[in-house]
C-alpha cells in the first residue's frame, strides 16, 4: 500500500463521521465539528464541500449561533447505516416484497442494497433468508403502483378531493368523487379511505382497482374520522365483511365489552344485546375458519345464523375432542 493511500483512508473515514454527527437532530458549529474530528475548521469546511460534492445536502447557518445541519431534498446519495439499521432495512424489504403488493420496487431495492452491503452484512441476511419460512398465501397479493400511493397519501395531506374510477369486487365499474382521509395496509391489500360525496358516507376501496380521474378536486375541511379514529380496526372490519364465504351470527352470554377485549377486530363485529350477553356477527372464507372463531369465545355461545356444514363441522370437532378427552 503506497504511502498516499494513507491519507485518502484516513478522509474517507473522517468523511463517515463527520456525515453521522451532521445526522442527528441539531445544529453543530464549525468549531465543535472540529474538536469532535480532531482538525482545524478550514479542513471542517474543506469536508462540508466534499459532502455537498456527493450529494449530500448540508445547511449552513451564519451568526453567532450558526452551525450545519445535514438537510433534505435533492438526489439520494448513499445511505450510512450501521450493521443492525442495514439488516433491519433488508429484512423490511424482504417483508414487503412478500406482503404490500410492491414486490417490483422493494426486490430493486432490495437487490441495490445487497450489493453494497459487506461480506459480514451478507452473510448475515443470507442466514436470516435461508433459515425463516414465509407461510404461503392462498393468493398472490394485487400489484399496487408505489406513484399512485405516493399520490393517495399526498392528496390526503394537502386535503384535496379525488375523482376515481373504480371496479368492485364483482368487476362492476363506477366513478367515485371522494374526500381521501388515510391509506391503509391490511393483510396483503392497500385500502382507501374516504368519504364519498355521492353517497354521503364513509367508504373503503381496494388501491389496486383505483385509476385516478385527473385534475382532482378543491380542498376539503375535514371531518371527524370514522370508527373513533381507530382506522385500523375500521377497516380490518369491514374489509374481512366484504370478503367472507361464509357467515354467522352467535349469541354469547358475556357482556361485549369483555368479548371485544378478546376477539381481534378481524374475527367480526361485537353488538351488546343486554348487560349480559352480546350478538358476535362473524365470517371466514371457510367453515374450518368460522370454526376457530367460535373457539376463541370464552363463554357459552349459541348460533343464531349460520351455514348448515357449520353444525356439522362444530359436532365433528366435539366428538373428536371428546374422544381425545377420554382417551387421556
Amino acid at each position: 500500500m503506497s504511502c498516499q493511500t494513507f491519507p485518502m483512508i484516513e478522509t474517507s473515514a473522517r468523511l463517515l463521521k463527520l456525515l453521522t454527527l451532521l445526522q442527528s437532530p441539531r445544529d453543530w458549529t464549525g468549531a465543535e465539528l472540529a474538536g469532535k474530528l480532531q482538525v482545524s475548521p478550514r479542513t471542517v469546511r474543506a469536508d462540508i464541500e466534499r459532502l455537498r460534492g456527493l450529494g449530500y445536502p448540508v445547511d449552513a447557518t451564519r451568526g453567532s449561533v450558526g452551525g450545519y445541519r445535514l438537510g433534505a431534498g435533492g438526489s439520494l446519495p448513499p445511505l450510512l447505516l450501521d450493521d443492525d439499521e442495514a439488516v433491519a432495512v433488508v429484512i423490511g424489504l424482504r417483508k414487503a416484497a412478500e406482503l404490500t403488493g410492491l414486490e417490483e420496487s422493494s426486490l430493486q431495492a432490495l437487490t441495490k442494497l445487497e450489493q453494497v452491503l459487506p461480506s459480514r452484512l451478507r452473510r448475515r441476511v443470507s442466514s436470516i433468508a435461508t433459515f425463516t419460512v414465509q407461510v404461503p398465501q392462498d393468493e398472490p397479493a394485487p400489484l399496487v403502483d408505489p406513484e399512485l400511493l405516493t399520490q393517495l397519501t399526498g392528496l390526503c395531506r394537502d386535503r384535496e378531493q379525488l375523482r376515481f374510477d373504480y371496479r368492485s369486487h364483482r368487476a362492476e365499474p363506477s366513478r367515485r368523487q371522494v374526500e381521501p382521509y388515510r391509506v391503509v395496509n391490511w393483510g396483503r391489500r392497500w385500502y382507501l379511505v374516504g368519504f364519498d360525496l355521492d353517497r354521503q358516507d364513509w367508504r373503503t376501496f381496494r388501491v389496486d382497482r383505483i385509476s385516478p380521474r385527473i385534475p382532482t378536486g378543491p380542498r376539503f375541511t375535514p371531518r371527524q374520522l370514522p370508527g373513533d379514529g381507530d382506522l385500523a380496526s375500521y377497516v380490518s372490519r369491514r374489509v374481512s365483511a366484504a370478503a367472507w364465504r361464509y357467515y354467522a351470527k352467535v349469541v354469547i352470554h358475556a357482556p361485549a365489552d369483555s368479548m371485544a377485549a378478546q376477539l381481534p377486530p378481524a374475527a367480526g363485529t361485537i353488538e351488546p344485546i343486554d348487560e349480559h350477553t352480546c350478538l358476535f356477527s362473524t365470517g371466514s372464507d371457510s367453515v374450518k375458519g368460522l370454526a376457530v372463531h367460535l373457539g376463541l369465545l370464552d363463554a357459552d355461545f349459541e348460533i343464531q345464523t349460520g351455514p348448515a356444514e357449520l353444525h356439522a363441522h362444530l359436532r365433528q370437532l366435539a366428538e373428536r375432542y371428546g374422544q381425545a378427552s377420554r382417551a387421556s
